[in-house]
């Protein structure tokens, strides 16, 4: 089987699979669905074409790369208390730590192999070396990350989230490409403020 017609059984597949597990957080709506303001609700408003550019892709983005299908880039997911994400990584590439503060996650690794973990609110660190087909959960609004360590083949992976819409804070970027004071930063990491600036550069070009 070629790589880009397993990956469109994955996509499948994890989609029947899991549909049921990701119900989640988001308000129940008293309608079927809810529709675009303007415009026609028919087949097309149901269906989503963005993971299209996956199939038959032989070369690997240069970094690590998040294909969304939210309630942003896919509207009829508004209501449905589902999402997904497909998560391309380059050879020794890292989705940073982050949390989604709406919603788990529960991954799929659809290629390769990743090393994956979590953070729960005791401090305790929850690591996995995943292979090809293996699943795993990361609770709700916990800081988690994914690493392919892999430094010569690239890794595949499908996310699903119990919300349309679970958002995502990349705790580097919130912290250091952000206007948080740095002698708070200073004071929050135990160093100085001269660190904290030259953390700040990496982020800022």
């Amino acid at each position: 089987m070629s790589s880009s017609t397993f990956k469109v059984l994955s996509l499948i597949i994890f989609t029947f699979t899991i549909v049921q597990i990701t119900k989640a957080g988001d308000p129940d709506i008293l309608t079927d669905f809810i529709g675009p303001i303007n415009g026609p609700v028919d087949p097309n408003f149901f269906t989503f074409t963005g993971f299209r550019v996956l199939v038959g892709q032989n070369n690997p983005p240069p970094a690590f790369k998040a294909l969304k299908a939210t309630m942003a880039e896919f509207p009829a997911l508004n209501g449905q208390s589902v999402s997904y994400a497909v998560l391309q990584f380059p050879a020794g590439s890292i989705n940073p730590p982050h949390t989604h503060p709406r919603s788990a996650e529960l991954l799929f690794v659809a290629q390769g192999a990743l090393q994956v973990g979590f953070v729960d609110t005791a401090n305790k660190l929850f690591t996995q070396n995943l292979q090809t087909g293996d699943m795993f959960i990361f609770p709700k609004g916990l800081v988690h990350f994914q690493h392919n360590a892999d430094a010569k083949n690239p890794a595949l992976a499908i996310s699903a989230f119990g919300s349309a819409n679970a958002g995502t804070v990349l705790l580097p970027n919130t912290l250091f490409n952000t206007s948080i004071d740095d002698n708070v930063l200073a004071l929050a990491f135990k160093t100085d403020v001269a660190t904290i600036q030259n953390l700040k550069k990496g982020f800022s070009s």
